[in-house]
């Protein structure tokens, strides 16, 4: 049943005029009946007509890209491939659509917040990026804001984030999996058995993946890993940089450091020379993704390419209706694995 208006007025015990200023926010409202107001919209899941313009149309010509840190190469490349498959004639009436990048910056709220916002005003298709939170209330929160945007009429399209069975949303998956297993393959290969990890946050599914992946690879070598081997924090160079100094406190003996992604690598990188540890000679280093500084750092870095660029328009011609889903709304992108001067033999190949 649809809610009106008035189910927001009477369960916040204001007149429909009242809710209609607070939604709008043309007209002084008291600060206490204000709250009263969007708490009664949270509760119903109001959805606002949105703009005149948009009324008799399904859908307008808004486009939402959901990311977690713009200022994150990883978000950046993704959103600014899936704007340039945007951009141009297509709108209603031929016109252009716009492109609106919503930052959440991790954080939960922020993410259901934005998907209300785009629902509340018919976006034409919402792409969201990078994993997903690790929370199954947050995930069944989710999942029933793309329903209600799918079931509106608007195109929902995953990048680089696990599928969401039963919404409608086309999902394009990173083999996070997959690449975190070829990546320590490859060090196991060169002779590692001491291996550090650094994680990044436990409650992102991108974290998870991966480190399955690293721990599969030592698994099926035989070797024991050693809980002090494991550092979970940020995807930065900060926390790079902190976590390394931390396997090395815990276990001086490491012969390798693998990074949850690039950025991560190169702060563990920095903690390493620091220490007096030469890359690769005394300790390799891998990272993840093939961010675009990757091959400028010295040395360059061995890590997985993810195909961030060609998942991000992909994603965008499927938002904008120019190519066709994949079959059963699921395509799954592997990695490639880019061996460079950052990973090495060790000099003594400890027992495992």
């Amino acid at each position: 049943m649809t809610v009106t208006l008035a189910d927001v007025a009477a369960r916040a015990q204001v007149s429909p005029a009242t809710v209609s200023r607070v939604l709008n926010g043309n007209y002084p409202v008291a600060a206490s009946t204000r709250e009263r107001v969007l708490k009664a919209v949270d509760e119903l899941d109001y959805v606002l007509n949105g703009p005149a313009s948009s009324l008799a149309a399904a859908t307008s010509d808004l486009v939402g890209i959901l990311v977690n840190d713009i200022a994150d190469p990883f978000f950046g490349i993704m959103a600014s491939a899936i704007q340039s498959e945007i951009g141009g004639p297509g709108g209603r009436a031929g016109g252009e659509r716009l492109a609106v990048v919503c930052n959440t910056g991790g954080s939960p709220e922020r993410e259901l917040t934005y998907l209300t916002l785009l629902q509340r005003q018919r976006a034409a298709a919402v792409v969201l990026t990078g994993g997903a939170m690790e929370d199954a209330q947050h995930a069944a929160a989710v999942a029933a804001k793309l329903r209600r945007l799918t079931e509106a009429g608007t195109r929902v399209v995953l990048c680089g984030r696990p599928p969401a069975p039963d919404t409608g949303a086309v999902a394009i998956a990173f083999d996070n999996r997959g690449g975190g297993q070829r990546l320590t393959e490859h060090l196991i290969g060169l002779g590692h058995r001491r291996l550090g990890y650094i994680a990044g946050p436990e409650e992102r599914t991108t974290t998870r993946h991966r480190l399955e992946g690293h721990r599969a690879a030592l698994a099926a070598a035989g070797i024991s890993e050693d809980p002090g081997w494991t550092v979970h924090g940020r995807y930065d160079r900060t926390s790079g940089y902190e976590a390394t100094l931390e396997l090395l406190r815990r276990d001086p003996s490491l012969t390798a450091v693998v990074a949850a992604n690039d950025s991560v690598a190169l702060g563990a990188c920095a903690a390493l020379r620091e220490s007096g540890l030469g890359i690769p000679d005394d300790v390799s280093v891998a990272g993840f993704d093939d961010l675009p500084f990757s091959v400028d750092a010295v040395p360059a870095l061995t890590t997985v390419r993810l195909p961030l660029a060609d998942a991000g328009a992909r994603a965008g011609r499927i938002a904008m209706g120019r190519e066709e889903p994949p079959p059963g709304g699921i395509a799954t992108v592997r990695g490639e694995l880019m061996v460079r001067g950052s990973s090495g033999a060790p000099r003594q190949s400890a027992s495992a």
